[in-house]
């Protein structure tokens, strides 16, 4: 499995600077990098890193330069470092595709060519699967899903009636899609669950990280657009409209009717009121909460959240705070002292 720095840099389209017959039996991240590995660095701070490193030779872009060590430069560092890692540690080739005997399929659900479904897999009436889908142990698909081409379902997972699967998403273990809404009318004293008739809709190359929940519509569909990234453990409730390609990261809740532009990033544990717009291209910065709409490429953070500029210069302040109470306090103390002096002044005059 060994490869020389030659050989590696004529895999990767690379230039190689150093000796193309060392050889390396490995590659590892900076942190993790043996004596006889491959590493990579694609910033300055990854570079810093470097000087402990006990990595035998570097990938880098262009711009960088390895101060000595053997290096191949690369266009993509990431791409390139993938095709290395493949090689020395190939992927567990999938399992050809078959229907096990310990799946219930109702018999009036389609299922395309092509197609690897688990044991414990139940697949529900009039459900459509497309080709090439892979469906693993303890998935439940609803009645009236549809599954396009080219879909993975990751165990456990759980799709609603009448949810739509657009091709090539990937949906990973413990996911509910389709639950109802958070959504009730309160009559003669009691919550009574409001209709939950819609569905939900997720888009072509849609990933959704494990442990996420998205409500189904109350009438409509709630909707996940085109290439969009969910992390794990994320909340999207009824009626919400994610446009294509936002990343959400992990921990982020998203109240119901709320609807995103395209381009979105959510950071960690982000917040949004119900019936919000986030404008296309917006970021919002971790554990911010929002309480109004955002304008297109707005930087939102904090809670309540406020434009980044200001965030920062608040938060600048706000370190300063230990600094300004002992100056404070120092403030009180002088003033005091120039009262009781005063008060002695105007008692020695009184007598």
């Amino acid at each position: 499995m060994s490869l020389t720095l030659g050989e590696i840099a004529r895999m990767v389209d690379g230039q190689l600077a150093g000796n193309p017959e060392i050889s390396v039996d490995g590659a590892a991240i900076i942190r993790d990098a043996k004596t006889n590995d491959l590493t990579f660095a694609d910033s300055s701070n990854a570079l810093k890193q470097l000087a402990e490193s006990s990595a035998r030779a570097v990938l880098l872009p262009f711009d960088l330069d390895a101060q000595g060590l053997p290096c191949i430069r690369v266009k993509n560092v990431q791409q390139a470092f993938t095709q290395i890692i493949r090689h020395f540690d190939p992927p567990i080739p999938g399992e050809p595709p078959t229907i096990s005997d310990g799946a219930r399929i109702s018999p009036t659900a389609k299922i395309g060519q092509h197609v690897h479904i688990d044991a414990g897999v139940t697949i529900g009436s009039d459900v459509v699967v497309g080709d090439h889908c892979t469906i693993h142990p303890g998935v439940h698909i609803m009645a009236g899903s549809v599954l396009a081409d080219h879909v993975t379902i990751f165990s456990n997972t759980v799709l609603y009636e009448k949810t739509r699967v657009g091709k090539h998403a990937i949906i990973h273990s413990n996911v509910s899609i389709g639950v109802y809404g958070f959504g009730y009318e309160t009559i003669n004293g009691e919550h009574h669950l409001s209709a939950q008739l819609g569905n939900v809709v997720i888009g072509d190359k849609v990933e959704i990280g494990a442990g996420t929940t998205i409500d189904r519509g109350t009438y409509g569909s709630t909707t996940i657009g085109e290439g969009t990234k969910i992390d794990n453990q994320v909340m999207i409730a009824h009626n919400c409209h994610i446009g294509r390609h936002n990343c959400i990261c992990s921990q982020v809740g998203i109240a119901g009717s709320c609807v995103t532009g395209d381009y979105v990033v959510m950071a960690g544990q982000v917040g949004l009121r119900d019936h919000l717009h986030i404008g296309t291209g917006a970021r919002l910065g971790a554990q911010s909460g929002h309480m109004a709409d955002i304008e297109p490429g707005e930087t939102r953070m904090g809670t309540p959240a406020m434009p980044g500029k200001e965030f920062w210069k608040a938060f600048s302040t706000w370190k300063k705070m230990p600094g300004f109470v002992r100056t404070f306090k120092e403030l009180q103390r002088r003033v005091g002292a120039l009262e009781d002096k005063q008060a002695d002044d105007n008692n020695r005059k009184a007598a």
